[in-house]
């Protein structure tokens, strides 16, 4: 089964996102629930500005979503979008699955058409 392109770019695009080990941390802060910038900040001892381009970057891919506080709208709280942690799942899911790995087929060269089976060599030292 092949990718289709725009699935990779889009791959790409959350791999670029989730690069930052500070932004993985900032996620995995959120596995435990809602947080705000404060919060964030304490555990991971960042300048609040800082968490807040991690959190806009976060965002903008969808991984993130905003909710104001009703009686005071400074306060932000922040929460994980639970349907784009599916589809990332899902995505990275398949694109990693280890079945999608075939047998070597050369389609051109002295071995045109011949099935190679790739082989991992081991060797101790």
């Amino acid at each position: 089964m092949m990718i289709a392109p725009s699935d990779t770019q889009q791959l790409a695009a959350w791999l670029k996102v989730l690069a930052e080990p500070r932004r993985l941390q900032i996620l995995n802060l959120l596995m435990e629930g809602v947080q705000c910038n404060c919060e964030l900040g304490d555990y991971l001892d960042m300048a609040p500005n800082l968490i807040s381009h991690h959190l806009s970057v976060l965002r903008k891919a969808g991984l993130v979503d905003v909710e104001r506080d009703a009686v005071d709208a400074r306060w932000i709280y922040y929460s994980l979008n639970r349907a784009a942690f599916a589809t990332l799942n899902t995505a990275f899911g398949t694109f990693f699955d280890p079945a999608r790995i075939q047998p070597r087929r050369t389609v051109c060269g002295p071995q045109d058409g011949v099935i190679l089976a790739d082989t991992i060599r081991v060797t101790s030292r």
